[in-house]
C-alpha cells in the first residue's frame, strides 16, 4: 500500500471492523469447541474426525488423499502423520495403489467405523447447538451464502 494514502485506508471502518470480529472470533474459537468435544467423546481432534469421515465413504466415492487434506484443513505431511496415528489406533488400514508400491491409499477399518459412529452423535448434536439451531433455516441459508461466496478466494489464498 502507498504510504501516501490516508492513515483511514488502512484501517477498518467500524462497520468492516463490526462484521470482522464476530467472523475471526467464531473462526478461532468453533475449532477449539469441535476439538474439544472430539478429544473428549473420541479421544481424536476434528481434522481426524474429518479425515475418518471422507475415508467412512464408499471406496468407489472416497476423494484423493489430495482432497482429504483440503478438508481436513492439512498439508499433505500432516495428513500422512495423523492416518499413520489412526492407523496405530486400528481405525485405518494403508494399502498399496499402485503395482511399484509407491502410492497408498487409506481405508477406514471396522473398529474405525464403530469410533466413528461413537463420536458422531456428540459431534451432530453440537454442530447443531452451535451453529444451526440458533439460526431460522432463511439465516441458514444465507450463511450457506456468504460462505459459498468467501470460501473460494480464501481457498485460493492458500
Amino acid at each position: 500500500m502507498n504510504p501516501a494514502e490516508p492513515l483511514r485506508s488502512r484501517r477498518l471502518t467500524d462497520d468492516e471492523m463490526a462484521t470482522w470480529l464476530p467472523v475471526i472470533r467464531v473462526a478461532q474459537l468453533l475449532p477449539q469447541a469441535l476439538d474439544r468435544t472430539l478429544r473428549d467423546e473420541a479421544g481424536i481432534n476434528h481434522a481426524r474426525y474429518a479425515i475418518m469421515v471422507m475415508l467412512a465413504r464408499p471406496s468407489a466415492e472416497q476423494p484423493p488423499m489430495s482432497e482429504i487434506a483440503r478438508v481436513a484443513g492439512l498439508s499433505r505431511s500432516r495428513l500422512s502423520h495423523a492416518i499413520d496415528a489412526l492407523v496405530e489406533r486400528g481405525w485405518v488400514r494403508r494399502t498399496d495403489c499402485s503395482g511399484d508400491g509407491r502410492s497408498k491409499s487409506a481405508h477406514l477399518t471396522d473398529a474405525g467405523m464403530m469410533a466413528l459412529r461413537a463420536a458422531a452423535p456428540a459431534h451432530v448434536a453440537q454442530i447443531r447447538e452451535l451453529v444451526l439451531a440458533p439460526l431460522s433455516s432463511d439465516e441458514r441459508g444465507q450463511l450457506a451464502a456468504i460462505l459459498g461466496k468467501l470460501l473460494p478466494g480464501i481457498e485460493a489464498a492458500l
